[in-house]
């Protein structure tokens, strides 16, 4: 192990952020700036990734994954809201024998911290998302495999054994969408996690800056159009099949916003995708009411994630935790997970604490993977695994079973 002192690696931390700014930066020449760049050893909790990170991927990757919406308040909204909440630790409690596994829709899994599904992993690491399947099924955690993913969803399925989640955005049309549910089937992922929370693109204007215009990271679009199809759009492009005539403007764009399949679904919608499903648990994500989690419940969905997209969609929507609780006290038995400004296993703690059934990390393991890999995603998930272990033993919480309301005190 480097036993670098703590002065060397606050220096190397800031020279890693000098090179990331420089413009020689910019042409990748990784083969001399890669001896200033602090070794994986050295990291001591998950933000330590984040400077290696931005360091090593292009300024327009950079700000795609670390941006939000508008203000950005609700990004720093989703860490604050970490602080309304203390421990009541007990103490004589056995915990020699931890135990954070669970068990998810049929699959147990080590650590109720899975990977959040995010776009374009190809910009962290050349294998991009194949990579992070392995680093999960390493850590025998659950993926949540991205629409807009960098690779094929095929090769991703069969990257690791591990079981894996797919995550459905509705679009370009009702028969995309559906050859998108059937692709997922037949490649084996287990669960349908549908995302609810974006019928207009957002306004990320670190982005825009980048001259950015699309809410997918660069690259993302062409690398889907590669993707193989299936079903009519396969046929329209194989016959030459003319594209349906242009529409008639909508409100939507008389106010200068984008269309989205999105605009026109409602509730109506989950019962035909769970048919289509047929039988792979749907979750809803981007749920942030205690009236959407009960028409959860009402229209038949198998689970909620409590979400505000990290904060890239609506500004000054609320922090996830912050609503969770009454999520959950809506969802009667419906299983309720939660994503959004996790860093640590103390937040993931609350969250349980809260009645999350478990938690999706997104930003931390892009940070792993641009930083060192598929190792460093792997570490990341680790180190989470790791604190949450220690903060339910000094909290006398031997397994997740026995974790409740009232382990917190509301300050």
């Amino acid at each position: 192990m480097n036993h670098t002192s703590p002065a060397r690696r606050q220096a190397l931390r800031a020279l890693a952020g000098f090179v990331a700014s420089s413009p020689l930066y910019a042409q990748r020449d990784l083969a001399d700036s890669r001896q200033l760049i602090p070794s994986m050893e050295e990291m001591i909790n998950v933000f330590d990734f984040e400077p290696v990170f931005k360091a090593r991927v292009l300024k327009t990757s950079y700000d795609y994954v670390a941006g939000g919406a508008d203000n950005e308040w609700t990004l720093r909204r989703n860490r604050e809201a970490f602080d309304k909440w203390a421990f009541r630790p007990r103490m004589l409690v056995n915990t020699a024998a931890l135990d954070l596994s669970t068990t998810l829709f049929g699959t147990r899994v080590e650590a109720p911290i899975l990977i959040a599904p995010t776009a374009g992993h190809g910009q962290m690491t050349a294998d991009g998302e194949l990579a992070t399947a392995r680093a999960a099924a390493a850590t025998q955690t659950l993926m949540v495999l991205s629409t807009n993913s960098s690779q094929p969803y095929e090769k991703v399925a069969a990257a690791a054994e591990f079981p894996k989640w797919f995550q459905l955005y509705a679009g370009p049309d009702m028969d995309g969408t559906w050859e998108r549910v059937e692709r997922a089937k037949v490649s084996g992922f287990k669960a349908i996690v549908f995302t609810v929370d974006g019928p207009y693109n957002p306004r990320r204007e670190r982005m825009l800056r980048n001259r950015i215009e699309t809410a997918t990271p660069p690259g993302v679009g062409a690398q889907q159009r590669a993707q193989p199809q299936t079903g009519r759009a396969a046929r329209r492009q194989r016959d030459g099949e003319e594209a349906a005539p242009a529409q008639p403007q909508t409100r939507a764009q008389h106010y200068g916003l984008g269309t989205t399949l999105v605009q026109q679904l409602d509730w109506a919608f989950i019962v035909e995708l769970k048919k289509r499903a047929a039988g792979m648990p749907v979750m809803i994500k981007g749920i942030l009411t205690a009236e959407d989690t009960a028409l959860a419940v009402k229209y038949g969905a198998d689970g909620v994630v409590v979400s505000n997209h990290g904060a890239r969609y609506l500004d000054y929507a609320p922090a996830t935790i912050e609503v969770l609780g009454e999520c959950v006290d809506a969802a009667g038995k419906m299983p309720v997970f939660i994503d959004g400004g996790f860093r640590r296993g103390s937040d993931v703690l609350k969250a349980l604490a809260l009645g999350a059934k478990a938690v999706l990390v997104g930003r931390p393991t892009l940070w792993g993977l641009g930083a060192y890999g598929e190792a460093g995603c792997k570490r990341v998930l680790e180190m989470l695994r790791s604190e949450l272990a220690l903060a339910m033993g000094l909290c006398g919480k031997p397994n997740l079973a026995a974790i409740d309301r009232k382990l917190l005190r509301t300050l």
